[in-house]
């Protein structure tokens, strides 16, 4: 049997240097995000003006105000918006944002609206998509606000336990929205995922912990309530770890 092979890989990156670090190992595309901690939230506009100075490849950015869920007050959206018109007037070539409803539905509407000050900018769905009450009315209302992508983990914790999910959002998708899968992908496993579900791309952060280059330590505090370990400690993209995953996304 042959094997599934992703249209595009889409590295998960925190800052520019794992941006750097995405492109060098071969990656088709990043994600630029603040906070993986949190999920991913957006990140400043230096860094972005940063990204677009080293990066050769495509990037989309996250637009995410704050961590937790997916249901925004008028002044978040509103910041939201903001932020969307101003990565599409530096030239910016997605973004990646969601909205929910209370009853845990696609806030269509707000997604529309995201779209309309989007584009020419591709947007992506992010995993609010995986909090929603139903995965293939969710795809349904995805392709009705005209967003481009859905980036889901199959409702689950990984792409592995979502793999049902996953095949059956390909099957809803009928090629006018792209899925993309995610949820902890690694060597081990991604080439699986691909050949059960079909999806078109794949995403995937590969980060590990480095220890600070700091000297000298105050044992006395760690900053934001944090473990004092924590200061002292930072996550990168590896870029040996990419290039092992895409291999395996890659293999024949």
């Amino acid at each position: 049997m042959s094997r599934h092979l992703p249209k595009a890989i889409e590295i998960c990156v925190e800052n520019t240097d794992g941006l750097v670090a995405a492109q060098n190992a071969g990656a088709d595309r990043a994600e630029l995000c603040a906070s993986l901690v949190e999920g991913g939230l957006t990140p400043s506009y230096g860094m972005v003006r940063e990204a677009q100075r080293v990066a050769r490849i495509p990037f989309f950015v996250m637009v995410r105000p704050r961590g937790g869920d997916f249901l925004y007050s008028e002044i978040e959206f509103n910041s939201m918006l903001e932020d969307v018109k101003a990565f599409r007037e530096m030239g910016v070539e997605g973004v990646v944002a969601g909205c929910l409803t209370a009853d845990g539905r696609i806030d269509v509407a707000r997604m529309k609206a995201i779209v309309d000050a989007a584009r020419p900018m591709k947007v992506t769905c992010h995993r609010a998509f995986d909090m929603t009450r139903d995965h293939v009315e969710a795809i349904e209302a995805l392709v009705e606000a005209g967003v481009d992508r859905v980036l889901t983990s199959g409702c689950h914790d990984s792409g592995v336990e979502g793999i049902a999910v996953l095949r059956e959002s390909v099957a809803a998708a009928k090629g006018r929205i792209v899925i993309m899968g995610c949820g902890a992908l690694d060597a081990s496993n991604i080439a699986h995922v691909l050949d059960a579900t079909h999806v078109d791309e794949v995403h995937f952060a590969a980060l590990v912990w480095e220890k600070s280059g700091m000297q000298f330590r105050n044992q006395r505090i760690g900053m934001g309530g944090t473990e004092l370990d924590r200061e002292y400690s930072n996550q990168v993209t590896s870029e040996p770890l990419v290039r092992q995953v895409i291999a395996a996304a890659r293999a024949t």
